[in-house]
C-alpha cells in the first residue's frame, strides 16, 4: 500500500527556506504528491501536532502520517519536539524521520533514545540530496507499512 496520496500529509518541520525548498524540489522529483505542511520552529510544529492555538480545528489541520524533522531549529529544538511527540499517547505512533546535517554521534543516540524512527543525514550537494529522499521515499512510502493516525 503506497502512502503517495493526496490525503496522507507530510509535516515537514525545516527552518531553513533554502533546505525547505530543496526537499520540495526532491519531493516533486521523486513524483511524490504527497501534500506537505511546513512548520519553521518547533514551538509550532507542537501547536500543529497537539491542534492548539491557530491549529485547533483537526478539520483543517490533520494530523500528518510521517515527520521530517530538523533538528537545529528556533525555539525549542528537534530533539525536544521529537520527545514531545514520542511520549504522547496520539502522536507517538506517527514516524518520526530525523532530516538534518548534524552528523553528531551523539545527537544521532539522542534522537534514537528519544524514539526517532529514523535519522538521516542532509547530503551537502543537491544531486546528494535527491538521491537521499528518492531513498526515503522508497522505503517509508512504498515498503513501509504504517499505523492509522487518528485526528
Amino acid at each position: 500500500m503506497s502512502l503517495i496520496k493526496a490525503d496522507n500529509l507530510i509535516l515537514l518541520v525545516e527552518d531553513s527556506d533554502t533546505d525547505y525548498e530543496a526537499t520540495i524540489r526532491a519531493f516533486k522529483r521523486a513524483k511524490m504528491s504527497n501534500p506537505v505542511k511546513r512548520c519553521e520552529d518547533g514551538d509550532e510544529a507542537l501547536d500543529y501536532l497537539f491542534q492548539r492555538n491557530q491549529y485547533a480545528n483537526s478539520e483543517e489541520c490533520p494530523r500528518p502520517k510521517l515527520i521530517l524533522l530538523d533538528l537545529n531549529l528556533p525555539g525549542v529544538d528537534g530533539c525536544e519536539v521529537l520527545t514531545e511527540i514520542k511520549s504522547d499517547q496520539n502522536l507517538k505512533n506517527i514516524p518520526v524521520i530525523v532530516l538534518t546535517t548534524s552528523s553528531d554521534p551523539v545527537d544521532i543516540q539522542n534522537c534514537y533514545d528519544a524514539g526517532a524512527n529514523s535519522y538521516i543525514h542532509k547530503p551537502v550537494n543537491l544531486p546528494s540530496f535527491f538521491d537521499a529522499i528518492q531513498r526515503l521515499k522508497d522505503f517509508w512510502f512504498e515498503v513501509a507499512l504504517l499505523p492509522i493516525v487518528e485526528k
